[in-house]
């Protein structure tokens, strides 16, 4: 498949739940006072920027544009604490969690409820090819992809396209299905209220900007925040799950601590990048233990060396790894469109 754009160390012997739990005990567990100093930082960078950029609308837009990235920056940390909100990671408080997890959604378009039920199944079935669907990125393993009719392959193609899934695929996904997730059940009534509940302070939101600064100019801010954030949040997902040598496995031998660890990249960023995404790259470390709040991961992977078994992704590769779309179950690889089809032709001569 040529060139590994990964480093992956040498995978060791495996470990018992017991074993993993009582190597990260001790970072499990809220912070109040660290998840305060977070919380504030952060909304005061977003919003603080944001009347920048509402401001900059004088200058000239091209400024405003320049000043979105940064916002959206802040937006997406906002989004980290709302993350780990959701994980009852970040607040020992849960009445304390909630509110802020809910107030962040309205931020974030994100529903508070709908996304920690549905993130909760991602991380309770992370690499198991018998459980996909909520909260990952559509994968299909070679056997199903050649499968398909030439129309669900060209429909697959679409769907993987860089192009589709970090430009409209975002904005797809934060505007429009956040709106009415239809692919949830009717009895998840907690799920749905938070849907409506968002929705409902959306409007109104939307409604006093509208009499305040005016739609076209609240639109003009908040539309390039939405949508660079939308952008680097999936593009962080996916780089976390979708590398050569992930794990995937049908249920029967699937391992979720085996999965946490070589499902889950660790994907190395540079220090302000690193803060602004709240230490997300650190993966393998949320996925072992989502108590673990996200000022505390880097802690945990320096002071427990079986972590750092997990692959790296360095920056300057991780584009590359947008272009693997297919599991090969057979060589437990993920591989390009591109392979399969140069094995097919190697099949037929």
């Amino acid at each position: 498949m040529g060139e590994h754009t990964t480093e992956t160390p040498s995978r060791q012997g495996p470990m018992t739940p017991a074993q993993w739990n009582a190597l990260i005990a001790d970072y499990k567990g809220a912070d109040d006072a660290r998840s305060t100093r977070q919380l504030v930082v952060s909304a005061l960078g977003f919003f603080g920027l944001w009347a920048l950029m509402y401001f900059s609308l004088r200058v000239h837009y091209g400024l405003t544009l320049l000043l979105a990235f940064p916002t959206a920056g802040f937006l997406m940390r906002l989004f980290m604490i709302q993350h780990d909100c959701g994980h009852g990671s970040f607040f020992s408080s849960r009445r304390v969690r909630d509110a802020v997890g809910f107030c962040v959604g309205i931020l974030t378009l994100v529903p508070y409820q709908y996304w920690r039920r549905t993130h909760a199944i991602h991380h309770a079935h992370s690499g198991d090819l018998d459980f996909r669907g909520f909260g990952d990125v559509t994968t299909k393993t070679v056997s199903e992809y050649q499968a398909m009719s030439r129309g669900q392959k060209l429909y697959y193609r679409i769907y993987r396209n860089p192009l589709v899934l970090l430009g409209i695929g975002p904005t797809v996904l934060f505007v429009i299905k956040h709106r009415y997730p239809w692919d949830i059940p009717r009895d998840w009534t907690q799920a749905w209220r938070s849907v409506w509940w968002t929705n409902l302070a959306l409007v109104s939101v939307t409604v006093f900007m509208a009499f305040t600064i005016g739609l076209t100019q609240f639109l003009m801010i908040q539309v390039p925040i939405t949508m660079f954030a939308g952008t680097m949040g999936v593009y962080l997902f996916y780089v976390q799950h979708q590398f050569e040598d992930t794990y995937w496995h049908r249920h029967e031998d699937w391992n979720y601590y085996d999965a946490t660890i070589h499902g889950s990249s660790h994907l190395v960023l540079p220090k302000p990048l690193q803060w602004i995404t709240a230490n997300i790259g650190l993966h393998h470390v949320h996925h072992l233990s989502a108590l673990i709040p996200n000022y505390k991961l880097e802690d945990a992977h320096e002071g427990v060396p079986q972590l750092q078994q997990a692959t790296k992704v360095r920056l300057r590769d991780s584009w590359r790894l947008l272009r693997l779309t297919l599991w090969d179950e057979e060589n437990q690889r993920l591989i390009r469109f591109r392979d399969l089809k140069t094995r097919e032709q190697a099949l037929a001569a």
